[in-house]
């Protein structure tokens, strides 16, 4: 098949891809048909995971804008996925222009179309990067060029920690990277979760990424907590997204998605 314009070359189009998947979800067009294929399936199998795509993306403009009212200026946003309405280069710069921005991504569709759009910002940049390598981010040139690590720097896992196994050893990918953040730095993720009466739609969705090269691991507070152990959670500490510091307290629950943000020492 030929490829659109936007799309890298060598892009593999036979598999669907998370970041992908989540573009369509969100109602973005940097998509493949087996990953709208995919995305359909998984509606089927829950027609609520659509709303909870559109929380989570609420969930880290919130974040974003309340860490610039911290004062964060620098923000490394890994698994950030395809860029859509909502960066957070877009909301962070409506703040302060010179803030500086470094997505992070797995998915050469994301890192292309993320450097098509930051053409021209100098404040900000795409990068191929795997969170499960900790060390090639933090040493990348554009990351180091950007960011300066002897200042607060906001990491953000925002719905990428739980495409990471047991076996990865999401803790220690965390402690990795905030041992290179200077005091008053902050990581924040959003972690898909188990929720006892959505147990069936959550088997269905996990068994469907079990069938691709990304699967998902559900986790409970508890393990989110160890994820970020030796940091100190922000109020309302784990909770779920829709209540980390909502715009509107009356927006229903989304109980399927943890939030949280917390802060080095």
């Amino acid at each position: 098949m030929s490829l659109p314009e936007w799309a890298p070359e060598g892009v593999d189009v036979s598999v669907p891809n998370a970041a992908r998947v989540y573009d369509y979800g969100l109602g973005g067009y940097h998509n493949f048909a087996v990953d709208r294929e995919f995305a359909e399936q998984l509606i089927s199998a829950w027609p609520g995971i659509l709303q909870v795509a559109h929380t989570n993306r609420a969930f880290l403009g919130r974040v974003v804008r309340w860490l610039a009212g911290q004062g964060v200026r620098q923000f490394l946003d890994i698994g950030s996925g395809i860029p859509t309405r909502g960066n957070v280069h877009e909301v962070v710069q409506a703040i302060d222009p010179a803030a500086r921005v470094v997505y992070v991504d797995v998915d050469d569709v994301a890192v292309s179309h993320g450097q098509a759009i930051l053409a021209g910002d100098q404040h900000a940049a795409a990068i191929g990067g795997d969170l499960r390598d900790p060390a090639a981010i933090l040493g990348d040139e554009r990351v180091r060029a950007l960011l300066d690590f002897d200042r607060p720097v906001a990491v953000l896992l925002v719905a990428v920690l739980h495409f990471l196994s047991d076996a990865d050893d999401p803790p220690r990918l965390v402690r990795e990277l905030t041992t290179a953040l200077a005091p008053g730095s902050f990581v924040a993720v959003s972690h898909f979760t188990a929720v006892e009466d959505l147990g069936h739609e959550h088997e269905q969705v996990t068994k469907l990424y079990d069938r691709t090269p990304t699967t998902v691991r559900t986790r409970t507070p508890d393990q989110v907590a160890a994820i970020l152990a030796g940091l100190d959670l922000v109020e309302p500490g784990i909770v779920p997204i829709t209540s980390w510091h909502p715009d509107d307290p009356a927006e229903p629950e989304q109980r399927s998605v943890l939030g949280a943000v917390a802060q080095k020492r």
